[in-house]
């Protein structure tokens, strides 16, 4: 990976993971909060004090890595200037924003590394349930419960510090109890995951990783199929309908944001089509966590091509994450044909 020529993967997504977990803090300090601020941007969509907050301690965290971050909440860059980035930083301060001004806990920050046009590693915190997932391409995926509280004792004890040497056989595989999917993703604006990040500072470590739990790491019955919880559509439930009929053993999984993708990557689900247009920075870092799972997310109407990132207009064909080519192959006929209709 020509990234690593003059970066170290490991200490660049160190700063992602620092920049995501800082950045939830000030999320979760405004979600208890009575009024959120909410304003309506030029496309209709709603954005609060903390998509802004977010916005300016990632950059500021990421800022001193040298390269280049294009963000929903910061400026418009034009394409003379973002086509000649090779290797940068693509980032959704707060995926959800629906979701969190609902308060139902399915909101993420996420953080992508693209290389090339594809995505290099991604890290994805969901700070209402204090979540964490990140995915290097070609090393694997993991995922960290109690992430704050883990990260920050590891912080303090120093026994994930000051080693920058890769730790031997790659993941830990030991994890607190996960509970309940309903405790994990209850919602009802569950303020648990309220770590400050103040303890966070130090560089250095791999405790999202070493004390992270490898993805895939969920077998269900039958296949999971993923539908959003905020933006259900026809083309959508009629493929979830034609899904169910060809597979009798189908369950519906629903989430917000790019806890969807998440999901693929844990093996939670095993499909996810998206069939309306949706901003690369919403795509960016759970494509990465789910290919480096062993997933793959493609072009609906181009199965054979992923997507790709830092394109003229920042807005993704429809899409259609998965975990096993067959079942993509099983289902090819029920992809509807794609439009330019939002």
């Amino acid at each position: 990976m020509s990234g690593e020529k003059n970066h170290n993967i490991d200490e660049l997504v160190n700063k992602a993971v620092k920049s995501a977990l800082k950045a939830g803090a000030a999320i979760m300090e405004v979600y208890g909060r009575d009024d959120f601020g909410v304003e309506t941007k030029a496309d209709n969509s709603p954005v609060t004090v903390a998509d802004l907050q977010a916005h300016n301690i990632i950059a500021g965290v990421l800022g001193r890595t040298g390269l280049p971050l294009l963000s929903e909440e910061g400026r418009d860059i034009p394409f003379g200037e973002r086509k000649a980035w090779r290797l940068f930083w693509l980032v959704d301060p707060l995926d959800g924003t629906k979701e969190f001004i609902r308060r139902n806990g399915e909101f993420t920050v996420n953080v992508a590394l693209v290389e090339d046009g594809n995505p290099l590693a991604g890290v994805v915190y969901g700070p209402a349930v204090d979540v964490l997932y990140t995915g290097i391409a070609g090393r694997g995926a993991w995922r960290l419960d109690n992430a704050s509280g883990v990260l920050a004792a590891e912080a303090v004890s120093g026994n994930d510090t000051g080693n920058r040497r890769e730790p031997a056989g790659g993941a830990g595989r030991t994890v607190a109890d996960r509970g309940t999917e309903a405790d994990r993703w209850g919602g009802g604006g569950s303020n648990r995951g309220t770590g400050t990040g103040s303890n966070l500072d130090t560089e250095g470590g791999y405790a999202w990783r070493t004390k992270g739990v490898s993805l895939p790491c969920t077998s269900k019955k039958g296949y999971g199929i993923m539908a959003s919880r905020s933006f259900p559509d026809k083309r959508t439930m009629t493929f979830i309908g034609d899904f169910s009929k060809k597979f009798s053993d189908t369950r519906i999984v629903a989430r917000g944001s790019s806890l969807k993708l998440c999901m693929i990557a844990e093996g939670e689900a095993d499909i996810y089509p998206r069939f309306r247009n949706i901003s690369e920075w919403d795509t960016a870092a759970g494509h990465a966590i789910v290919l480096a799972s062993g997933g793959r997310v493609v072009q609906a109407a181009r199965p054979d091509q992923q997507l790709v990132y830092n394109k003229r207009e920042s807005t993704n064909p429809w899409f259609i994450a998965f975990r096993n080519c067959e079942l993509l192959d099983a289902v090819r006929e029920m992809i509807p044909p794609e439009n330019n209709d939002k």
